[in-house]
């Protein structure tokens, strides 16, 4: 009863009540509710406190900014979205907010586009060397039965693609990076997509800020080869498996394009079949037969693994701070 009462105070105010419609179209930056609010940012910054502590709202840090959005979990969350889908859509002050709102979203689309096309000319370069994205898109669905996909975490999203799609088809993803710029570009595609469903955060590959067992699968799709440590970033992955979850790992075999070093930042010319099995193993997950997709000269290779059922996730201690060991910027 507390609970429900504390959340019910918190929403009794016009501006909260508006800030959880706003929130629940997306995430929102304490400036970018400034904006579409119309009121100081110290008051803004009040509001957000009182709903982030009655536990309407989820706050998310990345770097110097936060952002909003309504609660993900059950409780609070189920009482924030009932109040949200209760206001009027003929509501003229909410109809203003959510306009304002898409003119904040049509500014960050042309943001990441931006950046999208400064570095279109270098991805597709690399893209040209291996079999065309969909095929491995089709392979990773192959080894990701949907029913079983409750909860999935993408580990380096980068632009989102993983997390797009597999939440077109129902899944709960969130996808997570180490680039801000990225990430900017992933919520701009999600937002096209109108996938509220899903999620990018700002994290380390080696500190994933999850606990132990909280998705149903892991996906690396093309990270590996960027680490200077893939085991510890597999280990971490598989600590946040839940028993009977999958893994699945998508890279380069062996290669000896060393150009891709120099100009493309990549740390590691492939992986080879039994050095991934080692560290899955050594993670406490099952490898399953990998699956290959030969390319031109670049041969993409997925590979599959599960945790064990009944097998308890790993809660290892974090090594120091791994600041200069996450994806690239």
């Amino acid at each position: 009863m507390e609970h429900l009462l504390n959340g019910l105070r918190a929403a009794a105010e016009p501006t909260r009540l508006r800030v959880l419609a706003l929130c629940a179209h997306g995430e929102l930056t304490v400036s970018e509710l400034t904006q579409i609010l119309g009121q100081s940012q110290p008051r803004v910054s009040r509001h957000l406190k009182l709903l982030c502590e009655a536990g309407l709202l989820d706050r998310f840090r990345e770097g110097t900014w936060a952002f909003f959005r309504v609660a993900a979990g059950p409780g609070a969350g189920d009482l924030a979205r009932m109040l949200v889908d209760r206001i009027p859509d003929t509501d003229e002050t909410v109809a203003r907010d959510l306009q304002r709102l898409s003119a904040v979203k049509a500014n960050r689309a042309e943001m990441a586009a931006a950046y999208f096309r400064a570095n279109a000319a270098t991805w597709d370069r690399v893209r040209s060397l291996y079999v065309d994205e969909r095929e491995v898109e089709a392979a990773l669905l192959q080894l990701l039965p949907l029913p079983e996909v409750g909860d999935l975490l993408d580990v380096g999203t980068g632009t989102g693609r993983i997390v797009e799609l597999l939440g077109r088809r129902g899944v709960r993803a969130v996808g997570v990076d180490s680039s801000r710029d990225m990430l900017g570009m992933a919520r701009a595609n999600l937002e096209r997509a109108d996938l509220r469903h899903c999620q990018v955060r700002f994290a380390d590959a080696y500190q994933l800020p999850m606990a132990a067992g909280s998705f149903d699968a892991v996906t690396i799709h093309q990270v590996l080869h960027y680490l200077d440590d893939p085991g510890e970033a597999i280990a971490e992955a598989a600590r946040v498996l839940r028993p009977g979850g999958r893994l699945i790992i998508a890279d380069f075999a062996p290669h000896e394009l060393d150009q891709l070093r120099s100009e493309h930042a990549h740390r590691r010319l492939g992986f080879s079949d039994a050095e991934i099995a080692h560290w899955l193993r050594a993670a406490g997950l099952e490898p399953a037969t990998p699956l290959r997709l030969p390319g031109d000269p670049l041969t993409v290779v997925l590979w599959p693994a599960r945790r064990p059922r009944g097998d308890a996730p790993a809660t290892k201690p974090h090594a120091a701070p791994a600041a200069n060991r996450g994806l690239p910027h």
